[in-house]
């Protein structure tokens, strides 16, 4: 049924994409569709404007119009089904599953390194562990404890000629997109990680495009979550690789 009633309002020319808003809105009402903010349905819509301190761009608003009425039977119905599905995703990523079978990876010994052909030295990875993505990596995964973390947007690899040299070495890395992946489950992913690994410090890089800026935002809330404060890096890529922001965040 139809009323007049307050609801969200979202100006797609000024919305960038960057998720921000997504985890603000506690009924799930917003998404991130084709690289925009969207209202999922107005029933989902409370009208209360929470989601708005959270856009940096200020795409959101809250205006008073005809809509569907507030359901709040039908909210928790749809994030009851939001949250079966994460747990089938999580099934399909369960341990027996060779992509997310944790392994770590010893550095090479100087006899080893040695016996390397000089053409292969240069290009050696600095991967030290397995699996990589953020969806996949446990809290209680060995690797994590006591390292000093690096979490990329997963473009930056490939616009960044010299990644593994010039940050991956010596680092757990975790890579994720903030744009197309759920930014609720990255922020109870990483707040869970910086409760029980023992972080030491967290470099994050990204790209310079305004849907990656939600990744360093995302990690300051887990530490928020999680009642810490870990030293952060913040480093910002350009599309044709190269640095052009770093600074502690």
């Amino acid at each position: 049924m139809k009323v007049k009633r307050k609801i969200i309002e979202i100006d797609e020319e000024l919305c960038d994409g960057c998720g921000q808003c997504v985890p603000a809105c506690a009924e799930g009402a917003i998404e991130i569709v084709d690289g925009k903010a969207r209202l999922v349905a107005e029933k989902y819509c409370d009208g209360l404007g929470a989601c708005l301190g959270e856009c940096p761009t200020g795409a959101l608003k809250i205006i008073e119009r005809e809509a569907e009425d507030f359901d709040e039977e039908a909210v928790e119905k749809y994030l009851k089904e939001k949250e079966k599905a994460q747990e089938v995703l999580k099934a399909a990523q369960a341990p027996g599953c060779p992509s997310a079978r944790l392994q770590t990876f010893a550095p090479a010994s100087p006899c080893e390194a040695a016996n390397v052909p000089s053409e292969q030295k240069a290009v050696s990875s600095a991967l030290s562990h397995w699996p990589v993505q953020i969806h996949l990596v446990p809290p209680t995964a060995p690797f994590l404890k006591g390292a000093d973390l690096l979490v990329v947007a997963d473009c930056v690899p490939v616009a960044y000629p010299n990644f593994h040299e010039d940050f991956l070495r010596g680092k757990v890395v975790m890579v994720g997109c903030p744009k197309f992946d759920d930014v609720a489950e990255y922020i109870k992913k990483f707040r869970d990680i910086f409760k029980v690994a023992g972080i030491k410090s967290v470099t994050s890089v990204v790209m310079e495009v305004p849907c990656c800026s939600a990744l360093p935002m995302i990690l300051k809330r887990a530490m928020e979550e999680a009642g810490v404060d870990i030293p952060i890096e913040q480093v910002v890529i350009s599309t044709r690789g190269e640095v052009l922001h770093r600074a502690a965040a």
